[in-house]
């Protein structure tokens, strides 16, 4: 088990983490989430010796890191893919921290067929893909067979059947009864895998729960309505119907309506009293990624906006004023008019049968101009 105790950490005048406390428990995958810059890495760092804490305590079975015999054997982590000797093949990397942790030669290339790497094992690691290089730093983690695993982004790089692959492997490993702490961005991955949540913003603790109380508290169930759409008046009649009744409605883009506070079965009552027909009755429950967004709203630091495209337009060079007259641009889709589309695919020409050659008279010399000096001196010899 891993138990963190009011763990702080400051960078000189930033904090990066703040009186953080929460336990993940064995026997189950545990997710840990956060905005980018909420101190998610640097918690990772601080569990396994790699930071120091300001303030607190962060332990592994009861002991610090630093302090557990044979830690390897004990702890396997996956905190950075590519910190690897890239002139090393894949074996011979496992096979340098295996003789470092006292494991048998042999367990290297049971990990190689598990991650799927054992055809390319003698290869040097810098000519591996991204995905490759993730399969080769899980299974440096699965190495020591450890009972407590933690992984920081573990299916970043990874095809659909990697990421399948992780994901049951992550189960499979819970199911045994180890500790299995899983940091990442995917919150379609995260409902898929994670049985409990451990999600902070800022440095500090927002939620330790299980997925589904999370998802509970964080998210707000609606139903969608949708009537005639050659009947307007069906779905104003309803809509003032539901509203008397004490539910919230609100219109859709699609033209549907959004309603909450009214289960199912009323809706259906109050439609059929109110004669309207009724193309739609579905419930809607929100995403694990819904809730996340509605919780970590407030504690997101790098916020991107709009793009307006204010200055990003081409601008014509200076003294450029503007196309030829009667020149006609092809036009593509999304193009504002007036300025030439560069990758436009230029009209087909129709053919024309090739010209013979004219041929132009050639001109007679001009006659060459007097020379002024010329004519003075003929004069003088007169």
């Amino acid at each position: 088990m891993i138990e963190a105790v009011g763990l702080t950490k400051r960078y000189g005048a930033k904090t990066a983490v703040h009186n953080l406390s929460f336990r993940v428990r064995p026997g189950m995958v545990t997710g840990f989430l956060g905005p980018n810059g909420s101190g998610k890495s640097t918690t990772m760092r601080m569990i396994l010796g790699l930071d120091a804490p300001t303030e607190g305590r962060v332990t592994i079975g009861g002991h610090p890191y630093r302090r557990l015999p044979n830690a390897p054997r004990q702890v396997g982590a996956l905190l950075d893919a590519k910190a690897v000797h890239g002139g090393r093949s894949a074996y011979n990397h496992l096979l340098c921290l295996a003789r470092l942790s006292g494991i048998p030669a042999r367990r290297v290339d049971e990990v190689l067929g598990v991650v799927g790497l054992r055809e390319v094992a003698k290869k040097r690691s810098k000519g591996f893909s991204l995905g490759m290089g993730q399969r080769l730093g899980i299974a440096a983690a699965l190495l020591g067979d450890p009972q407590v695993l933690l992984f920081d982004e573990p299916v970043n790089g990874l095809d659909p059947e990697g990421i399948l692959w992780i994901r049951n492997l992550m189960k499979k490993l819970a199911s045994e009864g180890r500790t299995v702490f899983v940091s990442s961005h995917l919150m379609s991955e995260m409902a898929l895998t994670a049985d409990h949540l451990i999600v902070i913003g800022r440095g500090q603790l927002l939620a330790d729960m299980s997925v589904k109380d999370f998802i509970a508290h964080n998210s707000a169930d609606f139903a969608r309505v949708r009537t005639p759409d050659d009947a307007p008046d069906q779905r104003d009649r309803l809509a003032a119907a539901l509203t008397e009744a004490g539910g919230s409605v609100r219109p859709e883009p699609d033209g549907a309506l959004r309603v909450s506070g009214l289960p199912l079965p009323r809706i259906s009552d109050l439609a059929h009293g109110a004669d309207v027909r009724l193309w739609e009755l579905s419930p809607h429950s929100a995403s694990l990624e819904e809730a996340y967004m509605r919780m970590t709203q407030g504690a997101v630091d790098y916020r991107s906006t709009e793009d307006t495209r204010a200055g990003l337009l081409a601008q014509p060079p200076a003294g450029y004023a503007g196309p030829p007259a009667g020149y006609a641009a092809p036009q593509a889709a999304g193009q504002t008019a007036g300025w030439p589309n560069p990758y436009a695919v230029p009209p087909q020409q129709t053919w024309q049968p090739p010209q013979p050659p004219v041929s132009a008279p050639v001109p007679s010399p001009a006659p060459a101009p007097a020379d002024p000096m010329i004519e003075r001196d003929s004069e003088d010899a007169r």
